[in-house]
């Protein structure tokens, strides 16, 4: 199965039972994601998406990053490893769990917010993890 294929297979649909009005911003993200990071893996777990090449550079979830009248209704999480803080309104919430290793969640509530500035954080997150 391609990566493409896997973006609506039955574990992302299942993931997507509780919340599928969200459904749409995943599938518009990762469509994106794997254009431009085609040897792009992926793993559905019970509370995330997780995207990795080498290690893992970015996940998708629905974890309460802020308050829940803040959240817009859809959303997802967008959950990048990063070699530095980003400097954005974007971002919710973002802590340095090791000296220089970033991670940084930002709230997805449209598929217009899945654009390019989203896509060069997560190229920097997909560098970031080639070199760990």
């Amino acid at each position: 199965m391609s990566a493409v294929d896997q973006i609506t297979d039955f574990e992302t649909l299942l993931f997507f039972e509780k919340q599928p009005s969200a459904l749409p911003l995943y599938e518009s993200f990762a469509r994106q994601l794997y254009e431009r990071f085609s040897d792009t893996k992926r793993r559905v777990q019970k509370t995330q998406i997780t995207f990795f090449n080498r290690h893992v550079f970015a996940c998708v979830s629905f974890q309460r990053v802020k308050r829940k009248a803040q959240l817009p209704d859809p959303y997802l999480v967008v959950t990048l490893g990063m070699p530095f803080p980003l400097d954005s309104e974007r971002v919710a919430v973002q802590s340095e769990p090791y000296p220089r290793r970033w991670t940084v969640h930002i709230v997805i509530g449209s598929v217009s917010e899945i654009d390019d500035e989203l896509f060069s954080w997560i190229s920097d997150a997909y560098s970031f993890a080639q070199t760990k």
